[in-house]
């Protein structure tokens, strides 16, 4: 399965940093960051923002930063259309939402909306949203479904690293 991920409105480094870890680690085809998550390449940083940006990513990435594809989009309300047009199916994860299209990580229906993903040439992207508000309510229309992932505890959602790594891992280790 292609995976596209896109890291929009993250704010830590170390979450991003992680994220790219995460995303080497399972193969995912490319990265995109947008909004004002801080990234390696974005052309509007001064040349020592950047290299403080490519400094602090490298102590959780690791190197992951030189190794997964990554690009910057300055409108990622249009990149995502994009990537549907190109057959792509989009998937938000996020939780404590009302809206028929979330799915529980754990639920049959999740399972035959990936099956759904060969009908788009099993082509996905995993939309990733800002650490306390999650995905702007503007970009939800792009979205086919919406991935919640179940919690035990008391606590409302996992940090956001933690749960794409987990998110990761269903959509691209399980049969």
């Amino acid at each position: 399965m292609k995976t596209i991920v896109v890291i929009h409105n993250i704010r830590s480094l170390y979450n991003v940093g992680s994220i790219l870890r995460t995303a080497e680690g399972f193969g995912v085809e490319k990265v995109i960051f947008s909004g004002y998550t801080p990234c390696v390449g974005n052309p509007t940083y001064l040349p020592h923002i950047a290299d403080k940006i490519k400094e602090s990513l490298h102590k959780t990435a690791l190197g992951a930063e030189e190794m997964v594809e990554s690009e910057y989009s300055s409108n990622i309300a249009e990149t995502l259309q994009k990537l549907k047009d190109d057959r792509y199916k989009i998937i938000g994860l996020e939780n404590n939402i009302k809206d028929k299209r979330l799915k529980k990580l754990n639920s049959p229906e999740l399972q035959s909306e990936l099956g759904k993903a060969a009908v788009f040439g099993n082509k996905t992207v995993l939309l990733l949203g800002e650490e306390v508000e999650g995905i702007e309510q503007s970009l939800y229309d792009l979205i086919d479904v919406f991935l919640e992932i179940p919690m035990k505890g008391r606590k409302e959602s996992f940090n956001v690293s933690v749960a794409t790594g987990i998110a990761l891992y269903k959509l691209l280790c399980e049969e």
